[in-house]
């Protein structure tokens, strides 16, 4: 994700209580809708993109992936 420590900040600063994985997932759903659009749309293209029998192991679903990568920058920040 470009951009992602400006898009945590953005949505951290839309925050009204106590920043958490959850409600940070939730808000940046809110607050940038375009870029949660393309991670859904990178999964999904790279998902069709599979050819059968060809073993590729599979990406990150973007729920688990942006929930992680919030997980860390919350880390940081501390």
């Amino acid at each position: 994700m470009l951009h992602q420590e400006a898009l945590f900040k953005k949505t951290l600063n839309h925050l009204k209580e106590k920043p958490t994985e959850q409600n940070m997932f939730t808000k940046f759903l809110e607050v940038n809708p375009k870029e949660w659009k393309q991670l859904k749309i990178a999964f999904s293209k790279f998902n069709k993109s599979k050819q059968y029998g060809k073993t590729i192991p599979p990406p990150t679903k973007p729920e688990v992936l942006l929930r992680k990568e919030i997980r860390i920058w919350l880390k940081s920040q501390v």
